[in-house]
C-alpha cells in the first residue's frame, strides 16, 4: 500500500460520507483516515512511515511493562489464515482464533464499540491490501493481561453519521480512540468515569516526552479557548494555534483525511465535555 497522494485523499474526503453499507471503499477511508491503523502497524524509518511497508507491523513500545508489538496486519503474514469473523473479533474483543488476548496499547475497551458494518468494511479493505513479507516478532507482556475484555459482543450498532455530538463521540472513540491517549491512566485503565479528556499522559519516543492536551472545555487548560479552525489545524496539521510544531505519536497525516464533516462533529463533541483541569 502506497501512502495516498492528493488525488487519493481527495477521493477519500469526497466519497466517505455516503456510504452506507460495508464496503472496501469505507474500509480504507476508516483504516487510512481517522481510524489511523498505520500509525502503530506500520514500520517507521528515519524519515516517518515506511509507506512500502505499509500494515507491515513494527515495534510501538518498550518499557518495564511490555513490549508491544503491533502485528503485520496485511494478508501476507499472521491473519493469512484466520476467517473474517477471527479478524473481526481480534480488532473489536482482542481475543485471537487460538484464544489469546491482545495487550495495551491496543485500545480494546473502546474497539468493542466499533459498529457492525465499520468492522466489517475495515475487514473487507485489510484483505485487499498488498502483503508485506515482514515478521515484527511478538509482544511480550510483564503485566497480567485479563482473559478477555468483556463479555462476547453480538453486535453494536453506530450512531448515524452527521455532524452531531453522538456521532463525534463514536468517531473520538471507538474509531479513533481520542479519548484514550487524551485521558488520564489509572490502575484499571484510563480514567474515563472522572477524568475523560483530561489529558496527561505521557509518550516517550525519539522527540523526548509529549503530554497528551486536555481536551475538555475547561476555560484555561482546555480547549475552549480555541477556535474551531485551530483546533482543525491542531488535529491535521500538528500545528498548535500559537504556532509551534506539536510532537508525536499523534497521527496528524491520518487525520488530514478527515471529511469536513466528520471532524466537525468530532470537534463538536469535544465542546461538550464537561470542563476538568489538567490532569498532568
Amino acid at each position: 500500500m502506497k501512502h495516498l497522494g492528493l488525488a487519493a485523499g481527495a477521493t477519500l474526503l469526497a466519497t466517505a460520507s455516503a456510504f452506507a453499507e460495508p464496503s472496501v471503499e469505507r474500509g480504507e477511508y476508516l483504516v487510512q483516515g481517522p481510524a489511523g491503523c498505520g500509525n502503530c502497524h506500520t514500520p517507521m524509518g528515519p524519515e516517518g512511515p515506511v509507506w512500502a511497508m505499509d500494515l507491515g507491523g513494527r515495534l510501538v513500545e518498550q518499557n518495564d511493562a511490555f513490549t508491544a508489538i503491533a502485528a503485520n496486519i496485511t494478508p501476507g503474514e499472521r491473519i493469512a489464515d484466520w476467517s473474517d469473523a477471527e479478524l473481526a473479533r481480534a480488532i473489536r474483543e482482542g481475543i485471537r482464533p487460538d484464544g489469546s488476548v491482545i495487550g495495551p496499547p491496543m485500545p480494546m475497551g473502546l474497539y468493542r464499540g466499533l459498529g457492525d458494518d465499520d468492522l466489517a468494511s475495515i475487514v473487507m479493505y485489510l484483505r485487499t491490501v498488498p502483503a508485506v513479507d515482514n515478521d515484527p516478532g511478538q509482544s511480550t507482556y510483564n503485566i497480567p493481561l485479563p482473559p478477555a475484555y468483556g463479555p462476547p459482543i453480538d453486535s453494536v450498532t453506530a450512531p448515524e453519521q452527521g455532524v452531531t455530538v453522538a456521532y463525534g463521540e463514536y468517531l473520538a472513540g471507538p474509531v479513533a480512540h481520542c479519548t484514550e491517549c487524551h485521558t488520564p491512566m489509572g490502575p484499571q485503565g484510563p480514567m474515563f468515569d472522572t477524568h475523560l479528556g483530561a489529558g496527561g499522559f505521557e509518550f516517550h519516543g525519539p522527540w523526548g516526552v509529549s503530554v497528551s492536551a486536555n481536551l475538555t472545555s475547561h476555560p484555561e487548560d482546555g480547549i475552549a479557548m480555541w477556535s474551531d479552525d485551530q483546533l482543525k489545524q491542531m488535529i491535521t496539521q500538528g500545528v498548535h494555534a500559537e504556532g509551534r510544531p506539536m510532537f508525536p505519536p499523534m497521527g496528524y497525516g491520518y487525520y488530514a483525511r478527515m471529511t469536513p464533516e466528520d471532524l466537525d462533529a468530532v470537534i463538536l463533541y469535544l465542546r461538550s465535555l464537561p470542563p476538568l483541569p489538567d490532569a498532568g
